[in-house]
C-alpha cells in the first residue's frame, strides 16, 4: 500500500467537493503517462474511491507514441494496487515526421494527439469524464506563458467541457509539483521523466518558453514565498471590469 500524504488527500478532497469534479455514478478515464503527476493522480483517486460516500469508477490509460516505449511496468504497478489499466499503442511518432511543420511546436503536436486518443477512448468505452494530472505549478506556468508570450489571460481550470461534450477534470490542480515529486520519492515509485519526450528524438531546438517561465516563477517565489498562495486566490478573484475588453465594459 502506498502512503498518500494527508496534505495531498486533503487538497484533492476539498477540490473535489468545491468543484464537483467526481460525483455518484461517474466513470472516469485517467491519462496515465507514468510520470510523477499522473502516478500521484491514480493513487489519489484510488484513495478517494475508498473514503468517499459515493460510488464511481476509474481506469488508467497509457497512450504510447510508437517509439518502442517500455511501459509494461506501469501495467504491473496498476495491477499491484488494484487499479484497472489499459495501454493504447499508436503511431503518433511516425505520423509526426510528416505532419509537424518546420518551426511548429513539437510538444503541442504530441500533447494534442495524445489527448485526442484519450478523448476517443473515453467516448468509445462510455466514460463521461477524463482526469488529467495538471497541478498548481502547471496552471501558474500556463498563465504566465500566455500572459508573456501569447497576449492572453488564461490558465487551467479545475474542470471544463471539451468540444465533444466530454468533461475534463484536474483533481490535483491545487497541489504543488514538489508535493507530487515527494509522493513518488517517499514511496520509491519508478516514474517516467523527460527522457520519454518524443521531441528528444528530433534534432531540434527545444522550446524555451516553459523553461524560462519556470525559472522566472522560481525566482519570484524566492523573493515572495507567498506568491503561489496569492496567485491561487487571484485565480478565484477575477475582476473583468478592470481590463480592456469592450464587451465586458459594456
Amino acid at each position: 500500500m502506498v502512503e498518500l500524504s494527508k496534505k495531498i488527500s486533503s487538497v484533492v478532497g476539498r477540490t473535489n467537493a468545491e468543484y464537483g469534479l467526481i460525483k455518484e455514478g461517474d466513470r472516469v478515464l485517467v491519462g496515465f503517462s507514468g510520470g510523477k503527476d499522473s502516478t500521484t493522480l491514480i493513487h489519489a483517486l484510488n484513495h478517494l474511491k475508498r473514503v468517499t460516500p459515493f460510488n464511481f469508477e476509474f481506469k488508467a490509460v497509457t497512450v504510447t507514441y510508437g517509439m518502442g516505449e517500455q511501459v509494461e511496468f506501469l501495467a504491473k504497478h496498476c495491477e499491484k494496487h488494484g487499479i484497472e489499466h489499459e495501454i493504447i499503442d499508436t503511431e503518433i511518432f511516425e505520423l509526426s515526421k510528416e505532419k509537424i511543420r518546420k518551426n511548429s511546436s513539437f510538444c503541442s503536436f504530441f500533447s494534442r494527439m495524445r489527448r485526442g486518443y484519450l478523448y476517443s477512448t473515453a467516448q468509445e468505452q462510455g466514460y463521461n469524464k477524463l482526469a488529467l494530472g495538471h497541478h498548481l505549478d502547471d496552471a501558474m506556468e500556463s498563465f504566465f506563458m500566455n500572459f508573456l508570450y501569447n497576449g492572453a489571460l488564461r490558465s487551467m481550470p479545475p474542470r471544463y467541457k471539451a468540444e465533444n461534450g466530454l468533461e475534463v477534470i484536474r483533481p490535483l490542480i491545487f497541489c504543488r509539483e514538489r508535493q507530487l515529486r515527494a509522493f513518488a520519492q517517499t514511496n520509491e515509485i519508478s516514474v517516467i521523466g523527460d527522457e520519454a519526450c518524443p521531441a528528444m528524438r528530433f534534432d531540434i531546438k527545444m522550446p524555451h518558453a516553459r523553461a524560462s517561465t519556470k525559472e522566472l516563477l522560481e525566482k519570484m517565489e524566492e523573493e515572495n514565498p507567498q506568491m503561489f498562495v496569492s496567485m491561487k486566490a487571484a485565480f478565484k478573484n477575477i475582476q473583468t471590469s478592470t481590463f480592456f475588453d469592450k464587451e465586458l465594459l459594456d
